[in-house]
């Protein structure tokens, strides 16, 4: 049996008592905004999990994280995080699911089952965490963990970073995985090879260009500044409630069932694009998601082929704004070298 992954260097003692008792910590007013919200991923495996290691690796790693043994508090005068013990038996779930319904369609059992995680509520007297073993094979993996972690946890980036933090090296189990080194940005001639940005303003051209493509330029600049002034007033507007989006089938999702479909992209072809556009990863796959909303949209009021209509989609998209996750096996990060604490809410 392997030896579980060494403790990490997390600040696991922050605002404890000296006599070890538990520990009290104010709500963050995110953390106190989400009620019943969680995050939902799915990680396949390209081996069956060996349960026992896997198991003392989490109680070595993330339940030590403070926010992972700590209980959201509600009541009183000042909602609070309160330290407690984590039973790794109450977060650790192994389900007993049908073996015919896994046997004739292993990835829509797989589906299936995330899917009812979105409508389970979370038990509020124990930490806001679970792992769900799923331990069967399906067309892309030799088995799953599904991740269900309550929102005032923290957010998405925060738990990659915790999540990349508690894993190790397969090759060398005390040092963290290796990463791809951030590329350096190209050049200004490179840049303006690849085409203008589908974002953003574009690259002041040369003074020997002329006068009429600085003045494109200009024009440029003053449209996407004007454009982003209306973007910003009609959202004030909408969170004022002064203005409302207009009806679409997507109206009052929160309160339906969710279920959660697996499909594979090929990095190849999304970096093709992204190249050809001069845009980013990101920008792709909003592009991509984008199109599969308004068509889905469209195919539910029974009229896909007609392209002359439009109908206005927003979304809210959270920037990173946190440094990165630790590079080294000492718990620092290279760019601040500070103690790596991951932060929530």
């Amino acid at each position: 049996m392997a030896p579980p992954p060494p403790p990490l260097s997390i600040d696991t003692l922050c605002g404890a008592g000296a006599s070890g008792e538990a520990a009290e910590e104010p709500l963050s007013p995110t953390a106190r905004m989400f009620h019943d919200f969680y995050i939902v991923a799915v990680l396949g495996l390209g081996k069956p999990i060996d349960l026992e290691p896997a198991r003392a690796g989490v109680g070595a790693t993330l339940a030590r994280h403070p926010r992972f043994c700590s209980i959201r508090v509600m009541d009183g005068a000042e909602p609070r995080w309160v330290r407690t013990t984590v039973n790794l038996d109450d977060h650790i779930i192994v389900p007993d699911l049908d073996r015919a319904a896994i046997t004739a369609d292993p990835d829509k059992a797989l589906e299936d089952y995330v899917a009812s995680l979105s409508t389970l509520p979370m038990d509020q007297s124990r930490p806001l965490w679970e792992v769900h073993v799923l331990d069967f094979p399906t067309s892309e993996a030799a088995c799953a963990v599904a991740l269900r972690i309550h929102h005032a946890l923290g957010d998405g980036t925060s738990l990659v970073s915790l999540l990349l933090a508690c894993t190790r090296s397969a090759a060398d189990p005390r040092a963290l995985p290796a990463m791809p080194s951030a590329q350096p940005p190209p050049p200004p001639s490179a840049r303006r090879k690849q085409g203008r940005r589908v974002y953003g303003a574009p690259p002041r051209p040369a003074w020997s260009a002329g006068a009429l493509a600085l003045a494109a330029w200009v024009l440029a600049c003053a449209v996407l500044a004007w454009n982003t002034v209306v973007d910003v007033a009609r959202f004030v507007a909408m969170a004022l409630q002064l203005v409302r989006d207009p009806p679409t089938v997507f109206a009052g999702v929160e309160f339906r069932r969710k279920r959660f479909v697996m499909r594979t992209l090929s990095l190849d072809d999304v970096k093709l694009v992204m190249q050809a556009l001069g845009c980013t990863v990101n920008d792709v796959l909003v592009g991509v998601t984008s199109a599969a909303l308004s068509r889905y949209h469209f195919r539910k009021l029974g009229d896909e082929q007609d392209t002359s209509r439009s109908t206005c989609f927003r979304s809210v998209l959270f920037v990173k704004a946190k440094a990165n996750w630790p590079a080294n096996g000492t718990g620092e990060t290279k760019k601040f070298r500070r103690p790596y604490k991951p932060k929530g809410n």
